[in-house]
């Protein structure tokens, strides 16, 4: 069966979703995109979910006793471990007999594209049978904002602070989807809390594989990015809709490409709309943009049906 069959078996709709919670009661900032992808990853999982986070914003604003935000069964993992527990809580359960459950990682950006790539890496090459999310708002927001292997070109953190010789940083961001499925990773997909119908769909696809799932969400910080947040989902939304993110999937060494913007929203608006991105000068938003055309000339061709 390939991605298609498989897409139109896995149907669903908000409506469709538990009114029940399991991520609930957190102490995260308004407007974050982070906890908004992990509440709705464990509203298609469900209650026999054993949850591995990190350290990370996640972790900070679930676990504060004696108010647990989780449900469901959770741990605080060390930070570049999450996969390596994610295994070991999937073969622990097997060996006790318990059927019919979802051992899933939340990690940030920087625990995953950093810190914790070793042990995920191992994961991928195992095939263990474990849902690995990374939720990504491009940058350490919970130790300050510091720059992360998949902060974009350009932005303003901390560590990649705007001034007259560098504006932001300077490297590229990493490209994650592709590495895990250089691995020949059993599922892989990208995401948006700006769609979330896409993303649930993949959430439904990724509790159905016998492997390694990886399903990269990007997920907007109102803090760490410098905007009202009241508008995280406009926030996602238009940064694939400019082209800066794209919805895809691999599985069985093809690549699907999900979403096909056709002619792109103004990359302007969406870099102009954030306080990280308003030191770049028209040299720069070109040089974003001609990186963003050379990017997606090699998706259409090589991804498109």
């Amino acid at each position: 069966m390939n991605l298609s069959e498989q897409h139109r078996e896995h149907k669903i709709s908000i409506r469709g979703l538990s009114d029940r919670e399991f991520f609930y009661g957190h102490k995260a900032c308004p407007g974050c995109g982070g906890s908004l992808a992990l509440r709705l990853a464990l509203k298609v999982l469900g209650e026999r979910s054993y949850a591995v986070v990190p350290a990370g914003c996640m972790s900070a604003v679930g676990f504060i006793f004696p108010q647990m935000a989780f449900s469901c069964n959770a741990i605080i993992s060390t930070f570049p471990g999450t996969a390596s527990m994610l295994s070991g809580i999937a073969a622990g359960a097997r060996a006790l007999g318990i059927e019919d459950f979802h051992a899933v990682g939340f990690a940030g950006d920087g625990g995953t594209a950093d810190i914790g790539l070793q042990a995920l890496s191992g994961a991928i090459d195992r095939h263990d049978k474990i849902i690995y999310i990374c939720y990504d708002n491009e940058a350490y927001m919970n130790t300050g904002v510091q720059k992360s292997g998949l902060t974009p070109s350009g932005a303003r953190t901390t560590t990649s602070p705007a001034g007259k010789r560098l504006r932001g940083a300077i490297t590229r961001k990493k490209p994650m989807f592709e590495i895990v499925a250089a691995h020949g990773i059993d599922y892989a997909a990208t995401a948006s809390v700006g769609y979330p119908l896409d993303y649930l769909r993949k959430l439904e696809h990724a509790r159905t594989v016998d492997g390694t799932s990886y399903i990269h969400v990007f997920a907007p910080c109102p803090v760490g990015w410098g905007y009202e947040t009241a508008e995280t989902i406009v926030v996602a939304k238009k940064a694939v809709d400019c082209g800066l993110w794209y919805l895809a999937e691999y599985a069985e060494g093809r690549f699907v490409l999900n979403h096909n913007p056709g002619e792109f929203a103004s990359i302007r608006d969406y870099l102009f709309g954030q306080n990280r991105f308003r030191h770049l000068q028209d040299e720069d938003v070109s040089d974003i943009e001609i990186q963003r055309d050379a990017k997606w000339a090699r998706i259409r061709r090589e991804w498109s049906d």
